[in-house]
């Protein structure tokens, strides 16, 4: 594999480095650092010269600017979903006029957004959701009602595209819409926020009691499809970019490994220079599938290789601490019961990796099928 960066991708890095080094130091409101991204044109800087807003790039200098940003010390982004979910699925599958209406806001790191996919007894299965949109006499907006959890930021979200049933009676991936609808309707959705084992409140359930929504991407009935090539996007740089901070997150549990001794267990070590070498093989891989292999399993692939690698990383980072792994690094209080130091929500984090974008036993599935043309998995009846 030749796989190299050009001078002018080096210009793009320095660039971004610079950028990053004046901008990202110290920001605390993610919602207006969105802005300043939006502003200074790093916002959809692949999504080609369409004329909205955002500056192109190259794929190889995409790849620097997700590295440099996973290297620097900027927060983790707000609209990831709106940028690299939302916006490939409306240039590929929306109107002019939908493209026009919200691609720009996206651009300029004015509204974000939040996935309404999975659904309480359909998660991982897709097809399984519940959630109807029925149209209204005017002809052209829908009333959604209906439930949807596991929904990340949604506390902060503008817009959330909505997988729902639009054809009553109708099983399975057929009679699905993509809908786009506002979070903006008191009375009508209600977000609450869902603590994980970190403390935190990333994720939520929606509620939705007769949501409007004017705007369907790709045609009523067509939702599976605008769907399932969503989920495709989400693969080759934003997976090169993760693995840097994989990188980090590694070297500091070899670094705990040395200060507590635990290196000097011949079974740790074995673990550790295991994790470096499938960390450097998933790195090759993603390289390998940049752009797009036009391999059906590639997707699912990449998603069993790193989940399961951070769900051991995480597992190594309180084990080679010993018993001090158990003890928090702040006393407990009424409004902080515990706190975490970085190896512990590394661990509980990420037992959630196997999970969360499609559990391993989905993912295995989707390779026995579409790849091997193994007999499909029995379906029940929804």
């Amino acid at each position: 594999m030749d796989f190299g960066f050009t001078q002018d991708d080096e210009d793009f890095r320095a660039e971004a480095r610079a950028w990053l080094a004046v901008h990202a130091e110290g920001v605390r409101d993610r919602r207006s650092w969105e802005r300043t991204l939006g502003a200074a044109g790093w916002i959809g800087i692949g999504w080609g010269a369409d004329g909205y807003g955002n500056r192109t790039a190259t794929l190889t200098q995409q790849v620097a600017w997700a590295e440099e940003y996973a290297r620097s010390a900027a927060p983790p982004r707000s609209d990831h979903i709106g940028e690299n979910l939302l916006a490939p699925t409306l240039i590929a599958h929306g109107t002019e006029e939908q493209k026009s209406r919200f691609l720009p806001p996206v651009a300029a790191g004015e509204e974000l957004w939040c996935q309404g996919y999975s659904e309480p007894g359909a998660g991982s299965d897709l097809a399984g959701v519940r959630t109807a949109a029925v149209r209204e006499t005017d002809g052209r907006t829908y009333r959604v009602t209906g439930q949807k959890i596991w929904t990340s930021l949604a506390h902060e979200a503008d817009w959330c595209f909505v997988l729902a049933r639009t054809e009553p009676g109708s099983r399975r991936h057929h009679g699905l819409s993509f809908l786009l609808v506002p979070m903006d309707q008191p009375g009508r959705i209600e977000v609450r926020p869902i603590r994980q084992l970190t403390g935190t409140s990333d994720f939520n359930e929606v509620f939705f009691d007769g949501a409007h929504a004017e705007h369907v991407v790709g045609g009523e009935g067509n939702g599976w499809r605008v769907a399932m090539s969503l989920l495709g996007f989400e693969r080759g740089v934003s997976t090169l970019a993760q693995q840097i901070g994989f990188a980090e997150e590694l070297d500091r549990v070899v670094r705990a490994a040395v200060e507590s001794g635990a290196v000097g267990d011949a079974v740790v070590r074995e673990r550790l220079v295991r994790q470096w070498a499938e960390l450097r093989t998933m790195r090759w891989n993603a390289l390998r599938t940049l752009g797009g292999s036009g391999d059906a399993g590639a997707p699912s692939v990449a998603k069993l290789l790193w989940a399961g690698w951070h769900q051991r990383l995480g597992e190594l980072a309180v084990l080679v601490r010993g018993a001090a792994a158990s003890v928090g690094p702040a006393d407990w209080s009424v409004p902080s019961p515990y706190e975490l130091d970085a190896a512990q929500h590394l661990f509980l984090f990420s037992r959630a990796d196997t999970i969360y974008g499609g559990s391993d036993q989905i993912q295995r599935t989707i390779i026995a099928e579409r790849v091997l043309g193994l007999p499909r998995e029995p379906k029940g009846a929804a």
